[in-house]
């Protein structure tokens, strides 16, 4: 009974210790919360995933939609127009098989074989062009989790880079070496 008394004000105390940290959080400005808030990665993730561009939005990265739509667009064109080439290919099929020899292929394409690996060859483009929008939605996610972490890189004027090179006892010590410092 005592444990679970110690377990309940320890659980009620640190909740409300996070709900003043997200108090205090929202009332910075927008391009400062989104920077200090260790969930916008998580955050733009889960809105890109919803709908792609979302999350690029929500940290300010617009350059990047016209990439995605543009990806995504570019490979349901293909799909569409695949599906028709591979449908165009398995009418012609069918009608020959009927014996009907009135299609658009008829002087071009004389044996059903050929129309047979004209529609595989069609549907196969197809099939590339479903694993390419796929691969465009992930890398819209991968993205935006990225971009969110590196808004929260430190870029401060405090970061320095100083390389330093020891001239003392040159001669002397035949071992010449290079010091790097970073400083905080």
């Amino acid at each position: 009974m005592k444990n679970s008394l110690i377990l309940i004000i320890l659980l009620f105390t640190t909740c409300g210790a996070f709900a003043q940290d997200r108090a205090a959080l929202d009332s910075l400005p927008r391009k400062i919360r989104i920077k200090k808030d260790y969930l916008t990665p998580a955050k733009a993730a889960f809105y890109s995933a919803v709908v792609p561009g979302l999350g690029q939005i929500h940290t300010g990265r617009y350059w990047t939609l016209p990439f995605i739509y543009g990806g995504m667009g570019v490979s349901a064109y293909y799909y569409n127009f695949q599906s028709k080439e591979a449908n165009k290919y398995r009418t012609a099929y069918k009608q020959r098989i009927r014996g009907d020899f009135s299609d658009e292929f008829t002087t071009k394409i004389p044996e059903n074989s050929q129309l047979i690996k004209g529609m595989e060859f069609h549907q196969n483009y197809r099939d590339l062009s479903i694993l390419w929008f796929v691969g465009i939605y992930l890398l819209n996610i991968l993205d935006a989790n990225v971009g969110a972490h590196l808004l929260q890189f430190n870029v401060d004027d405090t970061l320095t880079f100083k390389p330093y090179f020891n001239q003392e006892n040159i001669f002397a010590d035949p071992s010449v070496g290079l010091a790097l410092q970073l400083k905080f």
